[in-house]
């Protein structure tokens, strides 16, 4: 999705906390060209990442999981996903994540993330089991020096969520909590002195999840949500919210950031999104509280600290739903496990979900952009019984092609300069309502209306872009700019 706010954030002013960082990208980027051993090295580590056995990050399924992304309307589509089954040469543990990017950037940021945020997990996880092997080769290599040195930092002092709270911890909890919090930690920082990805006034929301025979634990950063579909003691399907939207409307998050002196308030055209902004400047208007990148905010109450929740699986739990907030701004949490449980196939359970959303953009927000969509969801049991509405299915392999690969690899390495980017327009107007077209209504009878109260951060939807003015990279005005 999209980010930020006002004609300060695109020029900023001089002195202004904008300036200096982007001075130093451009130094450190002139001097880094495509072609590079640097960048030689980056491009053959990312296909061998690519490849490895049980790696899932393109539209496909498994007997396991469902994954679809779809781009929105707004530019180049920032969201990503991954589904990492054998994690961590774990034959019972695999691990989901969903990663939405803003920003000019933010789908650079968003696939590094998803790249390079399990290695450091995996990594720290195994060095809190034991500490022997902590220089383990995950197929890609030794460590680095970087994750090496993160290993013994200090945990972040934030309590962590429990939704079961009278249940007492299993040890993998302790661990996994201790390894997310390191890892997450590590991946800001990397971000922070990347050479060729500005994750300024850029940045990515995070839910991810390891799941390890009953055992679930999710990490949260953001707004993107995790939702449970379980039967409850009548056998009915139900959902279960399973992390909150971090935003800045939550009284904890926003003391937080008002104590580090970054504002916290909503627009007067727009207010129920409130947004954080920099103290003497009205930008960037990020619309959440957590995240990866946006070191514009850093210092004023913005963190990159996840929620941390556990949840022991039951015979009763059927499917997780990961999804980025394009599917959640248009469906409820109760919409969201029906059209799941009643897709045709478990294989195209993922793409159905986005494809609802989509129509209902359309139907019920005509004048604004749809925004990217993107859903991961994981099936507790690889036997088909235990949905009475959702089918197994045949497996559709995700496709790995080579072209496929390399147009990911490349998307993240050919951008070591970067240059400016023009406005990819966010303003609603009834020319883009008729370019999108308009759906049938009768088309969404199929779908639940104003079903439940929804357990989230924010009780409006957010039909804006995270941050309110800057713009989103489009390969094609690139193009037309070079030319």
């Amino acid at each position: 999705m999209g980010s930020c706010f006002s004609a300060e954030s695109r020029s900023p002013l001089p002195g202004s906390p904008l300036s200096p960082h982007l001075a130093n990208m451009k130094k450190r980027n002139s001097r880094k060209r495509l072609g590079s051993r640097g960048s030689s090295f980056e491009y053959r580590k990312d296909e061998a990442l690519h490849r490895i056995p049980g790696r899932f990050f393109l539209n496909g399924s498994t007997d396991a999981a469902s994954l679809f992304t779809q781009q929105g309307k707004k530019g180049t589509n920032q969201d990503a996903m991954i589904v990492w089954e054998n994690f961590g040469s774990r034959t019972d543990t695999v691990f989901c994540g969903i990663f939405d990017g803003h920003g000019p950037y933010g789908h650079l940021v968003a696939k590094r993330v998803r790249d390079h945020l399990p290695l450091k997990l995996s990594a720290h996880w195994e060095a809190n089991v034991s500490s022997e092997d902590v220089f383990r080769d995950f197929g890609l290599g030794s460590m680095t020096s970087e994750d090496m040195s993160l290993l013994s930092v200090d945990k972040e002092s934030r309590p962590s969520i429990d939704f079961l709270e009278s249940e007492k911890h299993p040890d993998i909890f302790e661990t996994l909590k201790e390894s997310f919090l390191k890892a997450f930690k590590a991946m800001d920082r990397e971000l922070r002195v990347h050479p060729s990805i500005d994750s300024f006034c850029s940045g990515t929301t995070a839910v991810t999840l390891v799941k390890q025979g009953p055992y679930l634990v999710i990490g949260n950063l953001g707004d993107s949500r995790a939702v449970l579909g379980t039967r409850d003691k009548n056998n009915m399907l139900t959902a279960v919210q399973l992390t909150v939207d971090l935003k800045p409307n939550l009284p904890a998050e926003a003391e937080r950031i008002r104590r580090c002196k970054g504002r916290v308030f909503a627009l007067h055209d727009e207010p129920e999104v409130t947004r954080v902004w920099l103290p003497n400047n009205d930008s960037p208007g990020l619309a959440m509280a957590r995240a990866f990148g946006d070191f514009c905010l850093k210092d004023f109450g913005l963190i990159s600290v996840p929620e941390i929740t556990y949840r022991h699986l039951t015979e009763n739990d059927e499917f997780v739903v990961l999804a980025t907030d394009g599917i959640w701004d248009v469906l409820s949490n109760e919409e969201a496990v029906e059209i799941i449980a009643s897709a045709p196939a478990r294989s195209s359970a993922a793409r159905a979900l986005v494809e609802v959303a989509i129509r209902a953009w359309r139907y019920k927000y005509p004048t604004s952009k749809v925004d990217d969509c993107a859903v991961v969801c994981l099936f507790l049991d690889s036997n088909s019984n235990h949905l009475s509405t959702a089918s197994n299915g045949n497996t559709e392999v995700q496709p790995t092609s080579k072209d496929q690969l390399d147009n990911d690899i490349e998307e993240n390495n050919n951008l070591d300069v970067l240059t400016p980017l023009n406005q990819s327009g966010t303003t609603r107007t009834e020319e883009e309502t008729s370019l999108e077209g308009n759906e049938d209504p009768s088309k969404l009878e199929d779908m639940s209306s104003d079903i439940g109260i929804n357990w989230s951060a924010l009780e409006g939807v957010s039909r804006v872009n995270t941050l309110v003015n800057l713009p989103r990279f489009i390969p094609e005005k690139e193009e037309k700019a070079g030319k």
